[in-house]
């Protein structure tokens, strides 16, 4: 390659950040320059740190309303153009930055983002017309994309979903044990609803959860299980904070971020979560995962459960105690704690790929 290219990733979540390590690192070994920009929601800082990417902090989430949303839009769109002007970028490569979407198109540069979300209607309405190739997974019809004006001719398909980018390179490592007092297998964890997301406006309480209504008798079953809650905003933590007042446990973690998540998943004894990225990924590395989402379910959760993966889609909360208490009862299978998860993996494709691919010239160039 003889020119030097340079590279704008701009972070918006947390699951980007993950989906994109070994992407950026993969930039880096090859001389790439990186201009990394990520914004204040969630867990997305301390993803990046714990990672060590330098990056630039631009704006911030907007919450639940609509004029909170807009608001920090207009005010994240003027602070990241002056950074990437300066940068002057030969690709911009994104999950879901609406930001940054539009900013690459004002300045020709050529776009390539991820999608594996189109019922997130609004953010994909407002990115899909301005991206110049989206990498999707074969799992979700194409249609949903198509009816949310992306032109057919930019989308890119392959076998497989968005976790399987960062899963396909991983190694358990057991230190996370000792680190929180856990023993394998003997702990439960638990992931809050994306309440502020913009599919969720005027369907739950921001500050609320279901995960409430169930766990109180998940604890009464399995009293000397450890419980990690992993709130995803600053509502939800307070709202916890006051009902485990109720709970008379003291083996529950709260906490908006914990360190190596995917080794919490692979020794968990089960995985449940009002969104869907953690519980994929837990079903990948065989870990019994339960998902209460409350809309339809997703093709990718299709896709798992098709192809024989531990995952089960449920939205009552007396189903999603009973279908627990089913398989903390059964515990663990002989190879649970085992590498075989990687030989499922391996008959998929990792995304990563096929945008490192693009921008090096190797396939589908501008």
């Amino acid at each position: 390659m003889g020119v030097k290219r340079r590279i704008w990733i701009d972070i918006e979540e947390p699951k980007t950040g993950i989906m994109f390590k070994s992407l950026i690192e993969r930039f880096y070994q090859n001389n790439y320059e990186i201009l990394l920009t990520a914004r204040d929601y969630d867990s997305t800082f301390q993803i990046l740190d714990e990672f060590g990417f330098e990056y630039y902090k631009v704006g911030h989430h907007g919450g639940e309303s609509l004029e909170g949303k807009l608001k920090c839009y207009i005010e994240r769109l003027s602070d990241l153009f002056q950074q990437v002007v300066k940068f002057n970028p030969d690709y911009f490569v994104t999950f879901s930055s609406v930001e940054g979407a539009r900013i690459s198109y004002g300045l020709k540069i050529p776009s390539i983002g991820y999608n594996d979300e189109p019922r997130n209607v609004p953010v994909c309405k407002l990115i899909f017309p301005f991206l110049d190739k989206i990498i999707i997974p074969q799992c979700v019809p194409k249609e949903w994309y198509l009816k949310l004006h992306a032109d057919p001719e930019k989308l890119i398909s392959y076998n497989g979903i968005d976790e399987i980018a960062w899963l396909s390179k991983y190694n358990p490592n057991p230190k996370i044990l000792d680190q929180f007092d856990l023993k394998k297998g003997e702990y439960v964890l638990l992931r809050t609803e994306p309440s502020f997301a913009s599919y969720f406006i005027d369907k739950l309480d921001p500050s609320h959860s279901i995960i409430n209504k169930f766990l109180p008798d998940l604890i009464k079953e399995f009293p000397n299980f450890k419980y990690i809650i992993i709130a995803r905003t600053e509502k939800q933590e307070l709202y916890f904070k006051q009902k485990l007042k109720e709970y008379k446990n003291k083996n529950i973690i709260l906490t908006r971020f914990m360190p190596n998540m995917v080794d919490l998943c692979f020794y968990a004894s089960i995985v449940i979560s009002g969104g869907g990225t953690i519980v994929r990924e837990a079903s990948l590395l065989g870990v019994p995962s339960i998902e209460f989402f409350p809309g339809q379910t997703a093709p990718q959760e299709h896709f798992l459960m098709e192809n024989g993966f531990p995952l089960e889609h449920v939205k009552e909360k007396e189903k999603i105690l009973e279908e627990s208490l089913k398989i903390l009862k059964r515990g663990p299978s002989s190879d649970r704690f085992s590498l075989s998860f990687k030989e499922k993996i391996k008959l998929y494709d990792d995304p990563n790929n096929i945008c490192f691919k693009i921008v090096n010239g190797e396939l589908l160039d501008f």
